[in-house]
Formats: C-alpha cells, structure tokens, sequence
C-alpha cells in the first residue's frame, strides 16, 4: 500500500470521527441521526473506504455510552454495509446501496440496544436506527454523492476506481 492510498484512507476515518464526535449528542441511543455515515457511500467507489468506515466506527464506539459491545456490533454492522455496498456496485444502483447501512444497522444495532436496556421491542429499536440511518445515508448521503459524483476533481481526488453510471 502506497503513501497516497494511506494517506486518504486516514483522512476519510478522520473526518468520519470528527463528523460523528461533533454532533454526538445525536450519534449514539435508540434514535442516531449519525450525518457522518453518508460517507459510507464511498464505498460505492472504491473498497479503500472500507477500511476508513470501519475504523473510524470503532474510533467512534470507544465513546459509546454502550461500551464494548457497540466497538464490537456497531462496528460489524458497519463492516457488513461496507462490503456489501463495494461488492453489489456494479449491479445495483447507488440509491439501492444505501439501503445496505439501514438494514444491518437496524437489525444489529437494534437488537444489541434491545439486548442491553430491554426497555422497547427489537422491532422498535430497530425501526428507529433504522429510521436515523435512512435520513443519513439514503436521504442525505445520495443526494450529496450525486452531486459529488458528478465532479471530476472529486472523483479525481477520492480515487475513484472505475467509473460508474450507476447512480439510481
């Protein structure tokens, strides 16, 4: 791996960090409106940003009110989204991948804060992360990666590793 390559591989973990840590307040519980998860996008575009998500997530969870098990859950569920989202690319749509986070978030996550407070059925829990993680990434992060898409310095400076048409 070249200097280049790590270099934006760490910067992308560095904003997902600094995205999720300063709206905090909105990050973590049963409703988690995490703005910074729009970046998981990225991933439709190069499989680099799998390690960027996936790190930044564990950076992230370390601050969880949840503790461990969300460095351990919240970080697969995200792992699980990324992967899916770089391998499905070529075949389905960006606005289809998108919904790749609202899914395994909602079922790990929800089942891990129905685990741990067993104050509202899984479905409940999983409803609402999956609610948050819809208006962040599908909402929010399609919209913006459209347009970012269309921007040939963007794509120039993430890397982008082959070009794609796939934007619906």
């Amino acid at each position: 791996m070249d200097i280049k390559r790590m270099a934006k591989i760490g910067v992308m973990t560095a904003l997902y960090v600094a995205a999720t840590l300063a709206c905090s307040s909105l990050a973590y519980g049963q409703v988690q409106f995490r703005v910074s998860e729009l970046l998981m996008l990225l991933c439709f575009l190069n499989k680099d940003y799998i390690i960027s998500m996936t790190l930044g997530c564990v950076l992230v969870n370390l601050f969880s009110p949840l503790g461990l098990v969300d460095v351990v859950f919240g970080t697969c569920a995200t792992l699980i989204a990324a992967l899916l989202i770089y391998h499905t690319r070529k075949k389905l749509g960006l606005a289809v991948v998108s919904l790749f986070p609202v899914i395994s978030n909602g079922i790990i996550v929800g089942a891990e804060l129905t685990y741990l407070f067993q104050e509202a059925p899984f479905y409940v829990n999983a409803g609402f992360v999956a609610l948050g993680e819809f208006v962040c990434v599908t909402i929010l992060g399609v919209t913006v990666m459209r347009v970012l898409m269309k921007n040939k310095a963007f794509m120039k400076l993430i890397g982008e590793e082959e070009h794609t048409d796939r934007l619906f």
